[in-house]
């Protein structure tokens, strides 16, 4: 199989080219979206087992210097000065009219270290905004020389320990831990326990084959990734969130300061704290057959527009069609039967606030 021209390549291409991996661009990449097993047993065997992703294709960068925290918490709405080293939290970048430039995570390494992962496709804009507000005395490395890998699934901890010979059972989730090259964190975003692998780039061919040769490993494209974090509500960038979005609107206040604001953007974030915002996402669980794509018109009982999905897909766990949208608030109360659009037929739908699949990340983990 050809590559697509004018795509960037992660170091495992050829791997996956060798697997038979659908291949397509994603975020000016030319990534697996599904192997030979196909979306649905991919999904089913990472909510089962472990599911191996090829995620390098994301940003990896440290800043360093005095006030890299200070800098932090003017950037995003998050506090990270009471973070301990080696903790890690999700948090977003905030432009001035108080939208998402892009969501993160940022680790603490020390008092002036933070590493950070970026989204593929807003990887170049970020850091030149991050860049932009650097000051005096602060340095970024941009880790291009490295991979990331993700291992999803119950059975993530074993392989681990199995295979690379790491004992993760004292890592909490959101930690992270630095052996020789490799930096290993306990987080994810298919609401499995299972772990993101930084390693350096010549080191990703030698643990993606070895951790394939675990029996209870298959690799997971991008199709899957998605249908993963959809059934957790879990935002993705340009479907949930975008520069228009809130923290707010998105339901993701939980990453906010619980003082006021002060961030860059706060001037919105104050105002919608007080007066309310016009529009927050939730999730919908459509009642009768059909799937409600990115587009589809929402409508209270009346047939009035009162939003519209974002993603939606078939729940290979759920065997039923579910999606995430913004619609208005008075109308946001779990339960609440609404109706999507969907190439002029009328479905019932309900909202559903809450995961529509329980999270299995682990604070502990029991011997294994």
């Amino acid at each position: 199989m050809n590559p697509i021209p004018d795509l960037r390549q992660t170091p495992l291409h050829a791997a996956h080219v060798s697997l038979g991996a659908k291949m397509g661009g994603f975020a000016g990449y030319d990534m697996p979206l599904y192997y030979a097993d196909g979306v649905m047993q991919e999904h089913l065997w990472t909510r089962a087992q472990a599911g191996l992703f090829d995620v390098s294709h994301m940003g990896q960068i440290v800043l360093r210097g005095e006030g890299v925290f200070d800098l932090l918490e003017r950037l995003t709405p998050s506090v990270f000065k009471s973070l301990s080293p080696m903790a890690a939290k999700y948090t977003v970048l905030m432009n001035e009219q108080g939208g998402i430039i892009d969501d993160m995570i940022v680790t603490r390494w020390g008092e002036t270290e933070a590493f950070i992962v970026l989204n593929a496709g807003c990887k170049d804009k970020d850091i030149a905004w991050i860049t932009s507000h650097v000051t005096a005395g602060m340095t970024m490395q941009i880790l291009d020389s490295r991979a990331l890998l993700a291992l999803q699934g119950p059975q993530a901890a074993a392989v681990v320990r199995d295979v690379m010979g790491l004992d993760t059972t004292d890592l909490p989730y959101m930690r992270m831990r630095i052996v020789g090259e490799v930096y290993i964190s306990r987080l994810g975003y298919t609401g499995e326990d299972g772990f993101e692998i930084s390693i350096p780039q010549d080191q990703a061919n030698k643990v993606w084959q070895d951790l394939l040769m675990d029996p209870r490993v298959k690799p997971i494209g991008l199709a899957a990734r998605d249908t993963l974090r959809l059934e957790m509500q879990y935002c993705l960038y340009g479907h949930e969130i975008d520069d228009t979005t809130s923290p707010l609107e998105a339901g993701l206040q939980w990453v906010m300061r619980k003082t006021e604001p002060v961030c860059i953007g706060a001037a919105r974030l104050r105002h919608e704290m007080r007066d309310g915002v016009k529009r927050i996402r939730v999730g919908l669980t459509l009642l009768e057959k059909g799937v409600a794509r990115e587009g589809a018109i929402i409508t209270d009982s009346d047939n009035n527009q009162i939003g519209s999905i974002t993603s939606g897909g078939f729940s290979p766990s759920l065997q039923q069609a579910i999606a995430l949208g913004y619609v208005t608030p008075a109308l946001a109360q779990e339960g609440q039967h609404v109706c999507v659009v969907v190439r002029d037929r009328v479905i019932p739908a309900r909202i559903t606030r809450q995961a529509f699949m329980p999270a299995k990340t682990k604070t502990k983990e029991k011997a294994l």
